[in-house]
């Protein structure tokens, strides 16, 4: 007679294996989660307390309350960071379908200095649109000191990751600046003096910040805000003093 064992499976392993499952995707649950609404996070953190204990020249909001836009901007700011934009190349921060007017640069950089953020001498390149290298005139818009609105991108991140003579770094504290401020542009050997009459928050698809006023010579500096994020876009813009 041939005797037929039988083996119990062990459940304790197929146990371990279900509650292992669960616990990792609900920690992958809980970093999407946070990761979608860091830019929230971040405003909270580093602009709100800035905004409040500021006067801004145009209406920037107190407060950020996550209604339905809200909700589908941050999560249209996630889809657009996880396709693999390339956010190191300037012209990739404007719509697709805003038309670049083609001007040829007559200087190839110049640099600027904001001593309230210990910035000098920061390249601008008015040929190459590598953030990662140095700062970026966009092309098309006015290159100081002519009349007109001159555009220069920088990338920010965490107030915590600053420094100056990083490229990556080097807009992580632009919150800090208020009107009134001074930033100092050498061009062909030649310092001139715009000062901060303006700052305001846009969302990424606005582009009026590259239109250009001719009754004098104007300066936008445009970096991503909140801090650490690409969520919205800082704007500040400063006049040349006569």
């Amino acid at each position: 007679m041939i005797k037929q064992t039988y083996k119990k499976t062990k459940k304790k392993d197929v146990r371990k294996i279900v509650r292992f499952s669960g616990l990792l995707i609900s920690i992958i649950s809980l970093l999407f989660g946070l990761y979608i609404f860091f830019p929230l996070l971040s405003w909270e953190l580093y602009m709100q307390p800035v905004f409040a204990s500021s006067s801004f020249a145009s209406p920037i909001p107190q407060n950020t309350i996550v209604n339905k836009d809200y909700f589908k901007s941050l999560i249209d700011n996630t889809a657009s960071i996880l396709s693999g934009v390339n956010y190191d190349k300037a012209t990739n921060w404007i719509p697709p379908t805003y038309k670049q007017i083609s001007t040829p640069s007559h200087i190839s950089a110049y640099s600027i200095s904001i001593p309230k953020l210990q910035i000098e001498n920061a390249i601008v390149s008015t040929i190459n649109t590598d953030l990662s290298m140095h700062l970026v005139h966009f092309p098309g818009t006015a290159i100081p000191p002519d009349k007109g609105t001159g555009a220069i991108f920088g990338h920010s991140t965490l107030p915590q990751l600053y420094d100056s003579k990083n490229y990556k770094t080097i807009f992580a504290n632009v919150q800090k600046l208020s009107i009134g401020d001074n930033i100092l542009v050498d061009s062909n050997n030649t310092l001139y003096t715009y000062k901060i009459f303006s700052m305001i928050i846009t969302e990424p698809e606005d582009t009026s910040y590259l239109a250009q006023n001719y009754d004098a010579s104007y300066l936008n500096i445009i970096t991503c805000t909140p801090p650490g994020t690409t969520w919205k876009r800082l704007v500040i813009k400063a006049r040349l003093l006569d």
